[in-house]
């Protein structure tokens, strides 16, 4: 099977968890073939360099989202670049481009406002029917797009011209339009054309082709590693082709644009109207994929209120390799008082509410000790947070001495993965009693999936997956809530026997669950489910019936095989009719005319006739089954 592999800032480029997922699921893969389409954001990824790929990795093909578009990804031979575009050209433009704005700068009159930007929140029929109406026009702008520039090229160019942009305002100043889109102002709708040109830059690549030529024409499954631009591909292919797409989302790509949106410099225009037509991207993704694939429920709540079907949403869980943390030995039953938080530092951590939980633990349990185990995170506030936690740590608790002769130290202490003390990261895990995580936002946790692991017992913060991941195997406790924590805390460091139940069960579970053997086995599944529900490829007229339906299966495997395949009569032998009519009494003129097969795999001199003229032997076997069949 031929997989499409799309990813958007990530595998085979970047490094950290995206990179390690996809990695591992290639390799372990190996019964497939697999082609990279990678869409870099910057280029800085761009330049790096990446791991070597295994043998079955059989084309890399990637672009940027960044920049100029290049030159040598234009998707058609007849592309001329240097022409401008013809007045029928501009025209088609116009019209798409003007559904797909319309679709998403406008909503439904009384809609209650979702994730999602304009999604109806209550049943009324009037409301969901407007919404169908939005997503319909958004999908005709969409793919009008894609055909346009599949045809004639050019569209990087229209999307930066004068056109585009009078297009936009008009649907900013509609009476209909978003209230914040009102304001938009020149620079604003420079800035949104901008940002759309780069979203919607993989309906201009050359990554196509078709069934006969490199490219999505003919890989079997495409498999988007996110939703967003790394599904456009996939969108193009299931609407040029048909073929299958698979979307799997660890973490949601819309709430991270959110997000990232937030904390960027943008008008509340541009914001607005980027976070609307993001929304609608995501609407039709989950729309057309034939099956997502959520990395938690958190996610997958998510997505249902984007638009996603609940009855093509399948959580697969992440899988983490456990095998660096099967030599940690079990929490020891003693009175160990340390506790371990082990992560990137940055805000969203709030290691802040965490110092003051341990304030509070220091009265109840004075030889309690915290270390801070992780360097600053990509946050760029991450290195100024970093010290300021060191700062409140300092102030908090003065350098402490047993007596008057020895020197004093903090009880709390900051630390990296790679130093003397914390070689490994395991050795982080198990030099604590208790692991913490004190989050205000989290994805997939995956620092208390290490943790169970290690069969350690942990306290959280009730965010993102954490409580489906701890699933009773750990105390979870509100977020901003530092007595709250601290009591948690308190409970388990008081109770060795109750940590080290807890710990083995964390283990058990997160042996279950999440480790990476389970993880592709999932997707093994997956793959073969969606292949064999799919039709035989469109661009092969044989794959439909008379009437023009697609026949699934249209084609034994032998077909895929190189060389030439007959069916003789000696293989029509092994089966016999519903009739009880055994297949050698088929008239000789109805039987299949001889054709050459290939004796070997790959042909040549292993060519020979296959003859359907009887011999004498033949004769007498068929008369001995002759007598078999009667009897």
């Amino acid at each position: 099977m031929r997989i499409g592999l799309l990813t958007e800032g990530g595998y085979p480029y970047a490094s950290g968890e995206s990179h390690v997922w996809c990695d591992r699921l290639v390799r372990g893969l190996t019964g497939h073939d697999f082609e990279l389409y990678a869409l870099t954001t910057d280029a800085h990824q761009e330049a790096g360099r990446w791991l070597e790929l295994p043998d079955h990795v059989r084309l890399v093909r990637s672009a940027p989202l960044w920049g100029d578009f290049p030159a040598e990804h234009h998707r058609t031979a007849g592309d001329r670049r240097g022409r401008a575009p013809g007045r029928r050209e501009r025209r088609r433009f116009a019209t798409h481009f003007a559904d797909l704005v319309t679709a998403f700068t406008t909503a439904p009159p009384g809609a209650a406002k979702t994730p999602a930007g304009d999604l109806p929140a209550g049943p009324d029929g009037a409301l969901e029917n407007s919404v169908t109406r939005k997503a319909d026009r958004f999908a005709a702008g969409l793919y009008g797009l894609a055909e346009l520039a599949r045809e004639r090229g050019g569209l990087p160019a229209l999307l930066h011209s004068e056109a585009a942009v009078r297009i936009l305002e008009g649907a900013c100043h509609s009476p209909r339009a978003l209230p914040a889109a009102h304001g938009a102002q020149l620079n604003d709708l420079l800035a949104v054309a901008a940002q759309l040109e780069l979203a919607l830059r993989p309906l201009s690549l050359d990554w196509y082709g078709d069934r006969y030529t490199p490219g999505l024409g003919g890989v079997d499954l495409c498999h988007a590693t996110s939703g967003g631009a790394a599904a456009l591909p996939g969108l193009l292919a299931k609407r040029f082709f048909g073929t299958p797409l698979l979307v799997t989302e660890c973490g949601v790509r819309l709430r991270e644009h959110y997000l990232a949106r937030a904390a960027a410099p943008l008008s509340a225009p541009v914001r607005a109207l980027l976070a609307a037509f993001q929304g609608a991207l995501a609407a039709e993704t989950y729309a057309q994929a034939a099956l997502i694939t959520p990395g938690n429920t958190h996610a997958r709540r998510w997505q249902e209120r984007c638009g996603a079907d609940r009855a093509r949403l399948r959580t697969v869980y992440p899988g983490m390799d456990a095998a660096p943390f099967a030599t940690v030995a079990d929490a020891p039953a003693d009175d160990s008082k340390t506790l371990v938080w082990v992560g990137t530092v940055e805000p969203a951590k709030d290691l802040v509410a965490l110092l003051h939980a341990f304030a509070e633990i220091r009265r109840h349990e004075p030889e309690a000790t915290l270390r801070i185990i992780g360097g600053p995170g990509p946050d760029p506030q991450a290195p100024g947070y970093l010290a300021h936690c060191r700062a409140l740590a300092a102030q908090f608790f003065p350098d402490e001495a047993a007596d008057a002769h020895t020197i004093g130290e903090n009880p709390v202490s900051f630390e990296e993965i790679g130093s003397p003390d914390v070689p490994a990261l395991e050795d982080a895990y198990a030099s604590g009693a208790v692991v913490v995580l004190s989050s205000v936002t989290e994805g997939f946790p995956r620092s208390l999936v290490e943790a169970m692991f290690c069969g350690r017992a942990t306290v959280s913060t009730d965010a993102g997956a954490v409580c489906e991941v701890i699933g009773g195997t750990g105390l979870v406790v509100p977020p901003r809530n530092p007595r709250a924590l601290a009591a948690a805390c308190c409970a388990l460091l008081g109770d060795p026997d109750r940590r080290a139940r807890l710990g083995a069960a964390a283990r058990a579970r997160a042996l279950e669950l999440f480790t990476v053997e389970q993880n592709i086995a999932a997707f093994r599944g997956i793959y073969l489910e969606l292949i064999s529900h799919a039709p035989a490829h469109r661009a092969d007229s044989r794959a439909r019936d008379a009437h023009g339906v697609p026949q699934p299966f249209a084609h034994p495997a032998e077909s895929h095989v190189p060389g030439h395949w007959a069916t003789t009569g000696a293989a029509t032998r092994t089966t016999a009719p519903a009739d009880r009519t055994p297949s050698w009494a088929v008239p000789e003129a109805e039987q299949p005319a001889a054709v050459p097969v290939t004796a070997g795999a790959r042909g040549g001199p292993g060519e020979r006739p296959v003859s359907g003229r009887r011999d004498g032997r033949r004769d007498r076997d068929e008369t001995v089954m002759r007598q078999a069949w009667s009897a």
